[in-house]
């Protein structure tokens, strides 16, 4: 990927190749994990800590993503056991395979809400969409014939790639901080894509970690989801991006969870920033007419969007509906057909 004419550079422009790694820092490993779906990778990181390594973010729990890190175990982590897995946050390609590390002795270290999302979720099984989970899909809109598709079919579980969880972890909270891979980080929580989201900041040199909350090139989805139906994801992504920006500094390379690692951060955030404040620009100009969160794509997205996206899309466009209406920007009523269908006051 060339650099971009913004200002955001990325130094190491070549991914690591399968069961391989890159040394991006004394002691920091980047390496990569493939994922079932359109953003096809997940990046995790090694930190050496003497004796053993810290592990941060981890892949789905599946027999390849083992066999992958069995390779790496073997490779470039050097035979050193894996002693710490840190986890940014609880969505499936970063937690899921935690409790494999820990099975052989590594101790979990997360956000107190990722944990118990995480806990929760993999308990949560359904093999056809519950019913909250129907009149969600009915509220926002959804096309008719995804619907009767999605009503008959088992849906994602988080269980079908997160290995379960078991009882004990060390709580990672804003504002404390944590020592790995030689070097002291201050912890800083991020909202939006997952509630309390980890970001690590070194003292000691110019490096930050940034999970899915610090992306270049993407956006990362920002979703309502039957759990929180009336959640503002919106509002908490902002207000992060804003949080941050008083720490960012051109220099600092930044490690994020998919995608290359990148220099530039201060723009990126105005870049994050922005694209949200025009998507909810060209929403609110959409609302002209009631429109349900299925009849929002083109503004938000500027395309049509079908297949395996669709959910995505869906859920991102219930967050910006939600944003409007709570900032008291648009009216919102339940159509005829049961969906909630928002105005521009």
């Amino acid at each position: 990927m060339p650099d971009d004419q913004s200002g955001i550079r990325y130094p190491y422009p070549d991914a690591p190749a399968e069961g391989e790694a890159i040394t991006v820092a004394p002691g920091v490993l980047w390496m990569r994990l493939p994922l079932p779906m359109a953003l096809d990778h997940v990046n995790v990181y090694a930190l050496d800590d003497g004796d053993s390594w810290t592990v941060i973010d981890t892949g789905f729990a599946s027999k390849r993503g083992r066999a992958i890190w069995e390779k790496l175990l073997a490779g470039p982590l050097a035979g050193k056991p894996v002693s710490r897995v840190i986890v940014t946050h609880h969505h499936p390609d970063h937690v899921g395979l935690a409790a494999w590390f820990m099975e052989s002795g590594a101790t979990l270290a997360m956000p107190r809400t990722g944990w118990l999302m995480a806990r929760m979720l993999t308990l949560d099984v359904q093999e056809v969409p519950n019913a909250e989970a129907l009149t969600f899909y009915t509220r926002a809109g959804m096309d008719s014939a995804v619907f009767e598709k999605r009503k008959t079919e088992r849906p994602f579980n988080f269980a079908d790639c997160v290995s379960p969880l078991p009882l004990g972890f060390t709580r990672l909270s804003d504002g404390e901080t944590i020592t790995m891979g030689g070097r002291t980080w201050d912890i800083r929580m991020g909202d939006g894509h997952a509630p309390e989201h980890a970001t690590f900041w070194s003292q000691d040199d110019n490096l930050v970690i940034g999970g899915d909350q610090l992306l270049p090139s993407i956006s990362p989805n920002l979703g309502v989801y039957p759990t929180e139906p009336d959640a503002d994801p919106v509002t908490d992504w902002l207000r992060s991006c804003e949080k941050f920006q008083a720490f960012a500094t051109p220099d600092q390379l930044v490690l994020g969870g998919h995608k290359l690692p990148f220099t530039g951060l201060p723009t990126r955030l105005m870049q994050l920033i922005d694209n949200h404040h025009g998507a909810l620009k060209r929403l609110l100009a959409h609302l002209d007419e009631p429109r349900s969160a299925g009849e929002c794509f083109m503004p938000l997205f500027k395309r049509n969007i079908t297949g395996g996206e669709y959910g995505l899309a869906l859920v991102e466009a219930v967050a910006h509906l939600n944003h409007l209406h709570q900032a008291g920007l648009a009216t919102r009523i339940l159509r005829d057909d049961g969906a909630w269908v928002f105005q521009a006051t």
